[in-house]
């Protein structure tokens, strides 16, 4: 199981979602996980430990593997060259990762104070890369989760032409389309009284740096009627310690690589 953020991947990515392809993040159905080469510390207890560990932070996962690679010496010094996680299926808070695979390479780690007791930390930064893909189906699944279904109204609130705004915009039957380039949410905005009004909003995604996503040519669509925008050109900002590396929207599914700084 490899991630490498040159090399990796997807075997449909020319293909849409449901097509039959899959994603290459080293599953192969009937096979154990692999163990790890060099050290029997990595491969007997930290990798299945992790493992278990990973299980018990979400809520459901189809398929997972965890690979750790190094030496005992380098592993009992804290010192872990290279760890390997992928997953199918995965729900985290509401959120369905229909495919995920990360690696973080030079990991260092208080082995030795935690073997004493103490709580285990990173001693400094990892660089993780990772690679993304999510389907239609599991974007709008995630929709239906509170920690995606606010961030959405808390985002759109500033931008959506209302005469009479309210302190917070309340959504209902959210609906994301994914097509090439482009993404369409189909939702209700639901006003005081009960009076539920249709919102349709178009736009093209692309990135606008290795850290920031931008609108392209964004169209509102309320009541029927279109309204004028001022948010082409709208970016959403990940912060420095994120890096995108490529973002591919196909019908049915988007696909993203880069990688984050992960802080102690």
């Amino acid at each position: 199981m490899t991630v490498d953020r040159n090399s990796l991947q997807f075997d449909n990515r020319d293909g849409a979602a449901g097509s039959g392809g899959t994603v290459n993040l080293g599953f192969e159905p009937g096979k154990p996980s692999p163990t790890s080469q060099g050290s029997r510390i990595a491969s007997a207890v930290l990798s299945p430990a992790v493992q278990l560990w990973l299980r018990s932070q979400v809520q459901q996962v189809d398929e997972l593997k965890v690979k750790i690679e190094g030496s005992d010496r380098q592993i009992f010094s804290g010192a872990i060259p290279k760890v390997t996680a992928a997953a199918r299926g995965a729900v985290y808070k509401g959120l369905h990762l229909t495919e995920v695979a990360l690696e973080g390479c030079g990991i260092r780690i208080n082995l030795g104070q935690a073997l004493k007791g103490q709580p285990l930390r990173l001693m400094e930064s990892v660089p993780v890369a990772g690679v993304l893909r999510l389907s239609q189906a599991d974007l709008n699944a995630s929709l239906k989760a509170p920690l995606l279904a606010d961030a959405l109204s808390e985002f759109l609130l500033p931008l959506l032409p209302l005469t009479d705004r309210e302190k917070s915009l309340k959504l209902q039957n959210s609906q994301i389309a994914i097509e090439a380039g482009v993404l369409t949410l189909s939702a209700a905005i639901l006003r005081a009284g009960g009076r539920q009004i249709p919102l349709v909003l178009r736009t093209g995604l692309r990135m606008a740096s290795d850290h920031e996503l931008m609108f392209e040519a964004p169209e509102i669509e309320m009541d029927g009627e279109l309204k004028s925008s001022d948010f082409n050109g709208f970016k959403i900002d990940f912060g420095p310690e994120v890096e995108i590396e490529e973002l591919l929207l196909s019908p049915g599914e988007i696909v993203c690589r880069g990688g984050i700084r992960v802080l102690p």
